[in-house]
């Protein structure tokens, strides 16, 4: 199991290298999760790339962040200087980046990165079937969902082990978008959720939504066992001092076989933690106990100047080597070096002499070419094979040592031989140019009124297990002729598919023919009982290469991402049916810990219940699948006198989302998007669709 340490900066690099690290991830120009980070230069990423690979260290690009149509040629240059550079891997969030890595560098391996939201083994198995070959999994998956994946994954796993936890499933975080503008899948997020919060318009109270600090220090033998590949250390925000403690506790336990000591556990959180750590997810003890915020403390001088004497000296656990020599009489003293790797380098030297006085041994051979300080290499052994009464200069063996050394460098810093092929955009689909139908999404089948039906929407939306649980919805649409259509959780561990599973089943009995998924983990499901793939926004689809992705996935129709602005969406070679969601309270996160229950010590998620920012903002807080939390905008998502503005972008539809809404008010937003009425929400946004993001 390797150890990977963040590296936001060149001498973060140095630290994770020098402190016993296996692999870094680190990211270049401005298409990755940490733009805030001090990231690379091109030819800092050039010496990054030698100087892990001299000391057998791998290097992970991070490409993870959403690309618009404009960016995509730009991130295809810098995955293709990487690649050149021979960077070992590139992690990724978006599938149309992943699409064009195939056509612009196809042996560069791919790692899908956490931002994808991959929680399930089907997940794992969509990414494969793309030809990922590491997954990160999401951080909140417990030991037994680890497990179970590794044992049946056909690809490698990776997981995190320490550092900071978004409070949302990552990749599905829109919280600092839509308030701030500030895009966590565009790298910059704002951190909103270490902010402090209250209740149902109260003062505001404390901070529900500020996780601690992961630490898995005292489960590293048992990821290991379960065949986790890789042990991620979070923090390309954090100093390069963070970076050598964190890592030599873990690297240090893990290469002897132990778990860290109470000490190594000190040294964690006085490098940096929040109240603490907690292990809640992995271990399944979910609950209030892992909040906490950053406290004021003083710097751990004394610790954090050890790290840096450390790293600046260069020392580190060295890449093991063995020495071989040959003396014998009329014969050029030969010496060789092999690496841990199988790479051989050998040199001759002078003819020796006839001793005089003392002749060179075995021991004095093995002396001089031990030699190896200053250099990214450990003696682990020396063979040697001496003739008896021989004489060698010892600057002689020294400079051969040097030499199959040097050369030994070379080849481990040689560039792989890989494929590259300049970017094409590929065929453009143009833009419908029909009025866009008008979809629906429910929550509730309350929702569905007499009313409702008789405006005659295009298609209606509802969750799987609302339609199983409700035929009498699934009939009172028939009957109209109303399409219908199952909306699977963004969310769904592996233990809980059975239970989608069966709902869907239902479904499918009752004649319900459609899926609305937003998360490839729930493909197969949907497939294994005859269903047609609509796309939701839990997709990210951000450019024209993820839909021409998904089109050849099989999807019917696809939801843009709002994180777009409407020219942008405009923009979109729309390959397949594309959907814009242009009312209601949009998805700012979805939580794996409830924060209701944290705050009341009961499940009441039914009742209305909202936080409250320091503004006096609220954000209803409604029950999702899985015993799950969705948190909603205060504000409602209003385009209805906009249509001129979305009509002119190449729709198959909008959708209407409806939450918090009663049937009434639902039957009143439709009729304003046909034209008709004159409902206004009290407090309304454009949402991101006429701002940038940055």
């Amino acid at each position: 199991m390797e150890i990977l340490s963040p590296a936001g900066s060149p001498e973060a690099v140095r630290a994770a290298v020098c402190a016993g690290a296996n692999a870094v991830y680190l990211g270049f120009g401005s298409f990755n999760a940490r733009r805030n980070a001090k990231n690379f230069t091109q030819e800092e990423l050039a010496q990054a790339i030698d100087f892990c690979h001299l000391w057998g260290v791998r290097v992970y690009l991070t490409l993870n962040t959403l690309v618009s149509d404009r960016e995509m040629e730009e991130a295809a240059q810098h995955a293709i200087m990487a690649s050149q550079m021979g960077a070992d891997a590139v992690l990724v969030q978006d599938l149309g980046v992943v699409r064009v890595l195939r056509q612009v560098a196809p042996d560069l391996p791919v790692h899908a990165s956490t931002q994808m939201s991959v929680h399930n083994l089907d997940g794992v198995k969509a990414a494969a079937d793309l030809g990922i070959s590491r997954v990160v999994l999401a951080r909140e998956l417990s030991r037994r969902d680890i497990a179970y994946i590794c044992a049946r994954s056909p690809v490698e796993i990776e997981t995190f082990v320490h550092g900071a936890l978004c409070m949302c499933h990552s990749g599905q975080c829109f919280m600092s978008s839509v308030i701030g503008g500030r895009s966590g899948n565009r790298g910059l997020c704002a951190q909103p959720c270490r902010l402090a919060y209250g209740w149902g318009g109260g003062r505001v109270e404390g901070y529900p939504l500020s996780l601690k600090d992961m630490s898995l220090a005292g489960h590293l033998r048992e990821l290991k066992e379960m065949g986790v590949a890789s042990a991620k250390i979070e923090g390309r925000m954090k100093r390069p001092e963070y970076v050598w403690v964190v890592t030599k506790v873990y690297a240090d336990a893990l290469r002897e076989g132990r778990e860290p000591t109470q000490e190594e556990l000190r040294q964690l959180r006085e490098a940096f933690s929040r109240q603490g750590f907690t292990d809640g997810y992995f271990t399944g003890h979910k609950g209030p106990e892992m909040f906490g915020v950053r406290e004021k403390e003083e710097e751990p001088r004394e610790l954090f100047a050890r790290a840096r004497a450390s790293y600046e000296k260069g020392e580190g656990p060295g890449v093991p080597v063995r020495f071989y020599a040959m003396i014998r009489a009329g014969e050029p003293i030969q010496v060789g070096v092999e690496d841990d790797q199988g790479r051989v380098a050998t040199a001759d030297g002078p003819l020796p002499e006839v001793a005089r006085s003392r002749a060179v041994t075995e021991q004095d051979v093995a002396g001089q070419l031990a030699k190896t300080g200053g250099t990214p290499y450990r003696c682990a052994q020396v063979r040697s094979l001496v003739a008896d009464g021989l004489a060698v200069p010892l600057s002689a063996l020294n400079a051969l040592r040097r030499q199959v050394l040097e050369d030994l460098s070379v080849q481990r810093t040689e560039l792989p031989e890989r494929r590259h092929a300049p970017y094409k955009v590929g065929a453009r689909y143009g833009n419908s140019r029909q009025l866009p139908q008008i979809n629906l999404s429910l929550r509730r089948a309350d929702q569905l009124s007499q009313e409702l039906l008789r405006q005659r929407p295009d298609l209606v939306y509802l969750p799987a297990e609302e339609l199983a649980a409700h035929p009498d919805a699934v009939k009172k649409l028939q009957e109209q002729e109303i399409p219908v259509a199952a909306v699977l959780p963004r969310v769904c561990f592996d233990r809980e598919l059975d239970q989608l599973r069966q709902a869907l089943e239902q479904c499918r009995a009752l004649g319900v023919g459609q899926v609305l998924l937003g998360n490839l983990g729930l493909m197969e499901t949907a497939r294994g009982v005859g269903m047609t793939l609509r796309g939701d926004f839990g997709l990210q689809v951000f450019n024209s290469q993820a839909a021409k992705e998904y089109k050849r996935m099989g999807f019917e129709s696809l939801t843009a991402s709002f994180e777009l602005k409407l020219a942008q969406v405009r923009d979109l070679s729309k390959a397949v049916d594309t959907e814009l969601i242009a009312y209601g309270r949009l998805p700012l996160m979805i939580t794996e810990n409830c924060v209701v229950k944290n705050r009341f010590g009961r499940c009441v998620c039914d009742n209305a219940l909202g936080l409250t920012d320091r503004k006096g903002m609220q954000f209803p807080v409604l029950k999702a699948f899985g015993c799950r939390n969705e948190i909603f905008n205060g504000n409602k998502l209003f385009l209805a006198d906009r249509a001129q503005d979305y009509q002119r972008a190449g729709l198959w539809a909008i959708r209407l989302c409806f939450t918090t809404e009663n049937a009434r008010e639902c039957a009143r937003v439709l009729e304003r998007y046909r034209g008709e009425g004159t409902y206004v929400p009290n407090n309304y946004t454009r949402g991101l669709y006429y701002r940038d993001v940055e």
